[in-house]
């Protein structure tokens, strides 16, 4: 990793960035912050994680000449080209095995976002990958839970979710050494605009129906009787289930329609081959299909029941045995 540093101040020609830039990023995200930030290796990834996503998503964007690096790439790029973190290069692989240990720890919050009628919820799916989720991620330092869900589901699709929260009102799982948050924010019209405000995080965000989480079969991890993996939705549809019966929805289901779910944004690569993107947003109403009566929308959600505790150890030997990133 080593051959990533460059010394030099001109431009390369294999599209690493020059020492002004690479100062410039450890200046402003490493050097100029509070010295609390600065006293563990933690810390400083998480920093130099930060670095890494504003080098990404603005400075490759705007010049695609410079070459797109891993986390652990620009890692050891940072660390070879400030002074102030030189001195640790020989430990490098050590630091940031570390820290991808650590993150697995660091506790997450999110929101679970159900439509006015309560058959459907919102979910993302990652820019890389065919994983949904609901929206959520990692607390900042000293972040109270509810605040990280504002600023996360805010990130990811672009919807504030501050004057809906309860506080009191969410589920939450352990998944090994982490616990995860989620808020219930319910009746939200299906007709809301949603994008995200951060870039190439976020590649689609649909309304699902809850009926198509429902497991295929026995693997209930794998995916849904929808096509949809139920990684990290599928340990918090029974406490979901069990909300739903103690609070019904304001807006009756209608008998007549079928609620399908639908894609409400999508981002599609550039037909230019670049490594930015062209971000469509696109509302898709969902047209009245025939409904049987005997199957209303909602009806096979609030009766089905699986294993949740099976998937929590499922999770927990699939991070346990997950290998960390190599030297």
């Amino acid at each position: 990793m080593a051959g990533l540093h460059r010394s030099s101040s001109a431009p390369s020609k294999n599209g690493l960035p020059p020492q002004e830039l690479l100062d410039d990023l450890c200046s402003r995200f490493v050097l100029n912050v509070p010295k609390e930030d600065q006293q563990s290796f933690e810390r400083i990834l998480f920093l130099v994680e930060y670095a890494h996503w504003f080098y990404e998503d603005n400075t490759v964007e705007k010049n695609p000449s410079l070459k797109s690096f891993t986390l652990k790439e620009f890692t050891s790029l940072m660390f070879n080209s400030c002074e102030v973190l030189k001195p640790y290069v020989p430990h490098i692989d050590d630091i940031f095995k570390d820290f991808t240990s650590y993150k697995v720890r660091v506790p997450v919050t999110g929101a679970i976002i159900l439509d006015q009628t309560y058959e459907r919820c919102l979910l993302v799916k990652g820019w890389k990958g065919t994983s949904w989720s609901f929206p959520r991620g990692k607390k900042n330092k000293d972040e109270e839970d509810h605040a990280c869900a504002i600023r996360e589901v805010l990130e990811e699709t672009g919807f504030d979710v501050s004057e809906l929260l309860n506080k009191d009102d969410f589920i939450e799982v352990i998944f090994g050494q982490q616990r995860v948050r989620l808020y219930i924010i319910a009746g939200v019209s299906d007709d809301t605009s949603f994008a995200p405000l951060t870039k190439k995080e976020i590649s689609e965000i649909a309304w699902q129906r809850l009926d198509d989480l429902q497991p295929e079969g026995d693997d209930v991890i794998s995916r849904s009787v929808a096509g949809l993996k139920l990684y990290m939705v599928s340990p918090f549809l029974m406490s979901l289930k069990a909300w739903i019966l103690k609070h019904p929805p304001a807006v009756a289901p209608k008998p007549d329609v079928y609620r399908r779910g639908f894609s409400v944004w999508k981002a599609k690569n550039s037909l230019s081959g670049s490594s930015s993107a062209l971000v469509e947003s696109q509302y898709i109403k969902p047209a009245p299909d025939p409904h049987v009566a005997d199957a209303g929308p909602g009806k096979s959600f609030r009766n089905f029941k699986f294993d949740t505790q099976s998937i929590v150890r499922a999770m927990e030997s699939a991070f346990s045995s997950y290998p960390l990133p190599s030297a």
